[in-house]
């Protein structure tokens, strides 16, 4: 038997981590590893020797039951299966990055004056009205009306990872515009969902959550900036949300917007602690001890810089910062995992002109209003901004480069499917049956906007 040299197997595992860490930093890796995801979910759902036992998993109970010595017995937390899980929980630290993300945007950003904020914002409001408008007129009386909200977000990850794929093709101005617009899209889905997609409220619950933010809000106004004071509040927002009928992940993004962005130490008092741990450094030079650099008390005071550097960067930001690789490369995938993966049982699936009196074309108005509403819906709002003088045209970017670059706007995936997974309610009799067909609307307009938007760009490109 042949033996491989240990320093050659070492080798090949620096290299391939080397490589790993070169992909992941690449602006359309996520992207990449989502579209991997729905691929294999939708293999898992329809494949006849997995579509059961995927099925299965995703509905597996998660509840912890506690029984009391009379006999009642407490579900802890209630009702919950993997796929909610995955959608109550992990989406949680989705939504909290989410949080982050704006928050950091809006205080030192691109929107964190009003003229940055506001041509994007004017454009974001204009691509989530005209989407949900075209959906609403195509589905309004019928079982599929109340989806209208799946059409009105923007991926991203998707938008700006084929932003980088087309390079100098694109102005840069256009790249930012698209990214903040973006953002600002997220923060309106949001809201779109703390307000129309929430269960029956428990007014006592919710009341209980307020005052719990109010005082974490006194907390930071006091100046407290230690994490664990924010940690654990934050588990009792989530349980006090998912019991009183607002969806859980909202209180990913109330305690973002509650954590500190400003840091503990400023920048004078760490100039001043590093040039004394300097000194210490130095002075502890002369300590004799065979371990060389560092020794004892150089590895205490060390220890000291590493701490003093770590609390002079905002919470907030090494929060995303540390999240982020987490949510783009492992809760992102689970979540595609679990949520694109649709038994196919006909072809009538991908037929999104079909309509029914009674259950609408759920399919028609989500292709149609990522596909025709979100890049018209922005460019029209942007045009009605820019001659009212509201708002300012990106630099050198022209009319038909803004439109081509909004097509890419109907990118939905994320926000979208988890839109699809709680609209529908109101029908329980076709909720899973609509829930299906909103999921292959969604992967279908988003392609399509990828495609027409890539197309558009590299054809006013060439006539430029």
């Amino acid at each position: 038997m042949k033996l491989i040299p240990v320093y050659t197997w070492n080798k090949s595992v620096i290299n391939l981590e080397t490589r790993g860490r070169k992909f992941t930093k690449q602006p359309w890796a996520q992207g990449v590893i989502l579209i991997t995801f729905v691929i294999i979910a939708m293999l898992l759902a329809n494949l006849p020797w997995t579509k059961d036992a995927y099925h299965h998993i995703l509905e597996t109970g998660l509840s912890i039951n506690i029984s009391h010595p009379g006999g009642s017995t407490i579900t802890f937390p209630r009702e919950m299966t993997v796929e909610k899980f995955i959608n109550d929980i992990l989406m949680v630290v989705f939504f909290f990055t989410v949080g982050l993300e704006i928050k950091r945007e809006v205080t030192n950003g691109e929107l964190s004056s009003p003229k940055k904020a506001i041509m994007p914002v004017i454009a974001a409001f204009g691509g989530v009205a005209a989407p949900a408008l075209i959906y609403s007129l195509i589905n309004h009386g019928t079982a599929a009306g109340s989806g209208w909200g799946i059409p009105t977000a923007t991926d991203i990850a998707f938008a700006v990872g084929i932003l980088a794929i087309l390079g100098n093709k694109v102005p840069v101005s256009l790249k930012v515009f698209l990214t903040a617009l973006a953002i600002a899209d997220d923060l309106i889905a949001i809201l779109v969902v703390a307000i129309f997609y929430g269960g029956s409220i428990n007014l006592a619950l919710l009341g209980l959550a307020v005052i719990l933010i109010l005082l974490i809000l006194l907390m930071n106004k006091l100046g407290e900036k230690r994490p664990w004071f924010y940690f654990i509040p934050a588990i009792a927002v989530w349980v006090l949300f998912y019991y009183s009928g607002v969806h859980a992940t909202m209180s990913g993004v109330v305690m973002a917007f509650l954590v500190p962005f400003t840091p503990r130490y400023s920048k004078e008092y760490y100039r001043h602690k590093k040039e004394t741990y300097a000194r210490k450094l130095e002075e502890y030079d002369a300590i004799e001890e065979e371990c060389g650099f560092p020794n004892g008390p150089q590895r205490h005071v060390l220890r000291q810089i590493s701490s003093t550097a770590k609390n002079s960067i905002g919470m907030s930001y090494r929060l995303e910062h540390a999240l982020s690789p987490w949510v783009n490369f492992i809760i992102m995938p689970i979540f595609a995992l679990a949520n694109a993966g649709v038994t196919i049982p006909s072809l009538e699936y991908f037929n999104i002109f079909k309509f029914s009196p009674e259950l609408g074309s759920v399919s028609l108005g989500i292709v149609a209003g990522l596909v025709i509403g979100k890049p018209v819906g922005i460019t029209l709002a942007s045009f009605l901004a820019v001659k009212s003088k509201v708002g300012a045209m990106p630099a050198k970017a022209t009319w038909p480069m803004l439109f081509a670059v909004a097509c890419l706007g109907g990118i939905g995936f994320t926000m979208s499917i988890f839109v699809d997974t709680l609209s529908f309610g109101d029908y329980p009799q076709h909720a899973a049956v609509l829930r299906d067909m909103g999921k292959v609307a969604v992967l279908m307009g988003s392609l399509i906007s990828a495609l027409l938007g890539i197309f558009l760009v590299n054809i006013v490109r060439k006539k430029s």
